[in-house]
Order: C-alpha cells, then sequence, then structure tokens
C-alpha cells in the first residue's frame, strides 16, 4: 500500500488524470468508471466504516484495478484493514509519520480469512505449499480407537 503524507497530497484535479471522488452515501455499485483510474473515498472521522465497503465492492464486484485511495481522517490502526478491504493507497493525517504507518503491515503476517485481493484464506494456501504425510493405513486407525 502506497502510503502519503498529508503535505504530499494534493487534491485530485484535471491535471492529475481522470478521478473519481465518491461521497459516503453513494453506492460504489452506481458509479461510472469507464475511464476512471483513481477513486478517492473520503473517512470524515475514523469511526465512519462506509468507506471500507465502497473500496471492497469497487475491487471485488466492480473488478477495478485502477488506484483506491483513503483521504480524510486516515489513522495508522487502521491501514492494515484498509489495504485488505481493496485501498491501494492512504492520505494520513496531519503530523502522522509515514513510517510510523508502513510498519503497521509488518505487524500481521497472515490472515485466517480471505479479503479484496487475496481470495483464499492463509491457512488452506500454506497446506497446499506443505509436502503431504503419507496417509496412515485404515487399520491402524482403528486399532488405536479401541
Amino acid at each position: 500500500m502506497k502510503i502519503l503524507a498529508n503535505h504530499d497530497y494534493q487534491a485530485p484535479s484535471e491535471s492529475t488524470g481522470p478521478v473519481l471522488v465518491l461521497a459516503n452515501d453513494v453506492n460504489a455499485l452506481e458509479a461510472n468508471l469507464d475511464g476512471i483510474t483513481q477513486v478517492d473515498l473520503n473517512f470524515p472521522n475514523f469511526t465512519d466504516g462506509r468507506a471500507f465497503s465502497q473500496a471492497y465492492l469497487l475491487r471485488r464486484r466492480l473488478k477495478f484495478a485502477g488506484d483506491i485511495r483513503a483521504t480524510g481522517d486516515v489513522l495508522i490502526d487502521q491501514l492494515v484493514q484498509m489495504q485488505r478491504t481493496g485501498f491501494s493507497s492512504a492520505v494520513l493525517r496531519e503530523g502522522v509519520d509515514a513510517a510510523d504507518a508502513q510498519r503497521q503491515f509488518e505487524r500481521f503476517g497472515g490472515y485466517y480469512q480471505a479479503d479484496a485481493l487475496e481470495h483464499h484464506p492463509t491457512l488452506p494456501r500454506l497446506r497446499r505449499w506443505r509436502p503431504h504425510e503419507p496417509a496412515r493405513p485404515r487399520h491402524e486407525s482403528r486399532q488405536r480407537q479401541r
């Protein structure tokens, strides 16, 4: 996930290319994404999670492959969940260190649930990577049960 410090962020303009800014009360499924390369989703405050749902719908149902950017009241504690729901970049609040934010992604090595980008949970993927143990003959397992 690309992390942008607040002072490095420039609001979308005509010179930056086609950017769609979705309000939190807009249904992402109704958005016209033709030619759009970036969608900005705003968090008016950190307790308002509607942008998480919008990002997930854009990635999973609409197969949007462009940049989905979190703006507004973005907390570093929410960055991992933002990435898992489909965000590809985030603009940090004023005064938040980008290096501190980037460290959030080093805290977790895997997840039990699938997400917007990885459609298969971690555990079944790990099982596929491990060499399978040879199966025990059926009579051995019956003898142990007695």
